[in-house]
């Protein structure tokens, strides 16, 4: 038998020892590149809600987040955040990491011309549009500022939230720099609308003061972390009647990472012009009760490809048919062109779906490969 003597075995574990600790230390940094965007530690400096009084808590977010909660003006901006403020438009953000990357809504730097940003105090800095998502509403600016100077708004978890969990917002209504406001989740799942009229899935709802200037800022739980991103208010006035909404976190984690990397959301789409059957009822005797006709199939686009049928080439014989009626996506039951839209999102660009139709009385299932949007 082969033997090792004391030395021999000294040396054995201290390289083992060393080995083993570059092992960990590349398993680690790893794991930091494969953080998602806008991931960042949960500030230690708030003490558990659950033994904290009310008031502590409050004060407690503020503190952490509101250094990471961007000014945002726009020397020209067509919507602004709800309003346009003479020739320029406020609005908010939160810094999503060390680079200097601000999450905020589309609405607030569309058609902007020249951005600046605070983050308190009297120093600003320019800032440049790195991506923009109208579908979501969702954009994302950079600023060249040092990292010490950026505090990190960590991102939460939308999908685990309950009705009447408490929330914390945080942004510049009517210009009044980082205004703190409190209340509860009124509603989940709520269906809004972007300026392009596309409906954003699952928002929030929250009785949180939220006027205008707070577009785009942080909707925070009571540890700190953005769950949802402010955006609507619904109000006759215009202002704050305790009903606003938010975009939930989870759409940002999807849609951030594309906008950062290039500039937009890279979506596929069916290529087609749709009504739904619903909308066209009592112009048109159709088979059916719910579905979307094709009015047009796009040319170049994946119901191109896949042979779709639009209005009027349903058949050889019947010029002025109806065209095919899409009915499911993948068995998932398609009624509006918003259910459409919701399905399509949850794909990806090259994924083939099995799309039921309608055609000539006859129901069939055809594979459509999905292409990308058509820039």
């Amino acid at each position: 038998m082969y033997q090792l003597s004391a030395r021999r075995i000294a040396g054995i574990a201290l390289l083992s020892a060393f080995f083993t600790a570059l092992i960990i230390t590349l398993a680690q940094a790893a794991g930091a590149r494969l953080q998602p965007a806008g991931a960042a530690a949960e500030p230690a400096s708030i003490t558990d809600p659950s033994v904290a009084t009310d008031e502590r808590n409050n004060i407690e977010v503020y503190r952490a987040a509101a250094p990471g909660v961007a000014f945002i003006t726009s020397s020209r901006s067509r919507f602004g955040s709800f309003e346009s403020q003479g020739r320029g438009g406020t609005g908010s953000g939160s810094v999503i990491d060390s680079q200097g990357h601000i999450l905020t809504n589309d609405h607030v730097v569309a058609n902007a011309q020249n951005l600046r940003v605070s983050l308190g105090g009297e120093k600003t800095y320019p800032a440049t549009v790195v991506g923009r998502d109208p579908d979501t509403d969702l954009a994302v600016i950079r600023i060249n500022a040092p990292a010490s100077e950026l505090t990190i708004i960590p991102l939460g978890d939308s999908e685990r939230l309950v009705v009447g969990q408490k929330v914390l917002a945080i942004g510049n209504p009517f210009g009044l720099d980082r205004t703190l406001t409190t209340g509860v989740i009124s509603g989940l799942q709520r269906p809004i609308r972007a300026r392009n009229g596309r409906q954003i899935e699952g928002a929030i709802q929250t009785d949180a003061s939220i006027n205008p200037g707070n577009s785009g800022g942080p909707l925070l739980d009571s540890r700190g972390r953005m769950i949802g991103i402010n955006s609507q208010i619904l109000s006759p006035t215009g202002a704050s009647s305790g009903v606003g909404f938010a975009v939930p976190v989870s759409i940002a984690r999807r849609v951030v990472p594309q906008l950062i990397s290039a500039g937009y959301v890279n979506r596929p789409r069916l290529g087609v012009r749709t009504r739904s059957v619903e909308s066209l009822r009592g112009q048109a005797r159709l088979p059916v009760t719910e579905g979307v006709v094709v009015l047009e199939v796009i040319p170049g686009g994946s119901a191109e490809a896949a042979r779709l049928k639009g209005m009027g080439l349903a058949s050889d014989e019947a010029v002025g048919a109806v065209g095919d009626i899409i009915t499911a996506i993948d068995g998932e039951r398609v009624k509006t062109g918003d259910d459409l839209s919701r399905l399509l999102d949850r794909r990806n660009v090259g994924d083939v779906v099995r799309v039921e139709v309608l055609r000539n009385g006859r129901s069939t299932t055809i594979p459509v490969r999905l292409l990308a949007e058509r820039r």
